[in-house]
């Protein structure tokens, strides 16, 4: 309370798991628990007054990774790096429901 806190963004916060498309879909279970684990945490710290502005995946697609290559997975969209099909992950079909109940997002609260 002594400090005036910035306004904060998590940016590029995700886990790699590398579940594959069975059936038409992945099934990638402990992702979306990371995530609903981590902004369980973030809507705390909003509760309690931080002024936590904004939280994103890393990533939206799997994409290639400067350390690793291609060998690891983070995305909310699974792509067939052989065909470029895209499947949207498990944890990508809820991060979209939860996003979905805020349609105009936080920019409200932005200080003007």
């Amino acid at each position: 309370k002594r400090y005036e806190l910035p306004d904060c963004y998590i940016t590029e916060n995700g886990a790699c798991y590398n579940m594959g498309v069975e059936n038409g879909v992945v099934d990638d279970q402990p992702r979306l628990d990371y995530y609903a684990e981590h902004l369980g945490i973030v809507a705390d710290l909003v509760k309690d007054g931080y002024p936590m502005r904004g939280y994103f995946a890393w990533s939206l697609m799997d994409n290639f990774e400067w350390a690793e290559g291609y060998r690891m997975r983070f995305g909310l969209v699974h792509v067939d790096y052989d065909t470029q099909v895209r499947t949207l992950k498990n944890s990508g079909k809820w991060y979209s429901a939860l996003a979905s109940n805020f349609p105009k997002g936080n920019h409200g609260l932005a200080k003007g």
